[in-house]
């Protein structure tokens, strides 16, 4: 193991629009890993969401929820779950304005609406099953994670009254809710702290919203030809796009390849 380590989003990094992995990144992050630079991912899945993912590509280090539940192998690096108190204040308003909820914890997910069209594009957006429905699943659980489905217009309301929430929206009709000033570049800051890594040595590669955070704090943050601007213009420089070569030319440009 050499002393860098490259934290690679999922949807849109990792994997193309298909939810495919292009065989350009599977073949660089093979010669990353036998150049024995730490390879890890950030995303805010639940990490049962992508567990296959993680035995396909050899990954044994992760930050999942957009920072609220950091593993390396069996050890447990940080949690950070969402208070229950406002979970049960959050989910009555919504469900005053007619909004479905979903609770995550690292082993589910489970909704509160049975068979919502909000949460079905969502999810099949995700190229992933509905829920399961269990309105209760959060009540003795910690939940590290939840998805509001609303329209951008009907978000406000939600931001205003629960400064406890930080909300991220990543679908037309969904954002995440995970605790204030929870992100993956607060993921990240645990893990290098945990392994022994140096920040000037970390790497970064993502394309969206809730990739800003972590591409602003890695030593070298890249974003993706396809990436959101906002997510480009906090990234040091730009890759191509996911699906030509984005992964193996930025690893090249970082010095890594």
């Amino acid at each position: 193991m050499n002393d860098k380590i490259v934290f690679f989003d999922i949807d849109g990094t990792l994997l193309d629009h298909d939810k495919k992995i292009p065989v350009s990144t599977r073949e660089a992050l093979k010669e990353l890993t036998n150049k024995g630079v730490t390879v890890a991912i950030a995303t805010g899945r639940a990490p049962f969401m992508f567990k296959d993912l993680r035995e396909e590509l050899a990954v044994d280090a992760f930050i999942s929820f957009n920072g609220q539940y950091v593993k390396h192998k069996e050890d447990i690096v940080q949690t950070n779950p969402l208070s229950r108190e406002e979970i049960i204040s959050l989910e009555e308003a919504a469900k005053e304005n007619g909004h479905p909820m979903v609770f995550l914890d690292h082993e589910a997910m489970m909704s509160n609406h049975d068979k919502h069209p909000h949460i079905m594009k969502s999810m099949d957006d995700l190229k992933m099953h509905y829920p399961g429905f269990n309105p209760t699943y959060y009540h003795d659980r910690e939940i590290y994670q939840a998805l509001l489905f609303c329209q951008s217009e009907e978000e406000s309301n939600y931001r205003d009254a629960y400064g406890n929430f930080d909300f991220i929206r990543w679908h037309d009709f969904s954002m995440d809710v995970i605790p204030p000033g929870g992100s993956k570049a607060r993921g990240i800051e645990a893990m290098i702290s945990h392994l022994g890594f140096k920040r000037e040595n970390t790497y970064a590669f993502g394309d969206a919203l809730n990739d800003i955070e972590m591409l602003k704090y890695a030593g070298t943050g890249v974003a993706m030809g396809n990436a959101y601007q906002e997510a480009k213009d906090a990234a040091d420089f730009v890759t191509d796009p996911v699906d030509e070569d984005g992964i193996r030319n930025g690893l090249i440009k970082a010095g890594l390849l």
